[in-house]
């Protein structure tokens, strides 16, 4: 269940584990860390995936 719209998030929201529906904007790969644009209606958010957080890494 969606606790956040992707425009609610702010500075504060950084470390907050938070749920997200939407659609991937953009997917970039920069050698070892993972960048995900997700976007809604009210705005877009960035996920960085980890690489050392292996679970999450594989499936972005």
């Amino acid at each position: 269940m969606r606790t956040h719209y992707c425009g609610e998030l702010n500075s504060s929201s950084i470390g907050e584990e938070v749920e997200l529906t939407g659609w991937v904007h953009k997917r970039r790969d920069h050698g070892g860390v993972i960048f995900l644009d997700i976007r809604d209606r009210s705005g877009v958010a960035q996920v960085v995936y980890d690489p050392d957080t292996e679970d999450s890494f594989a499936v972005a």
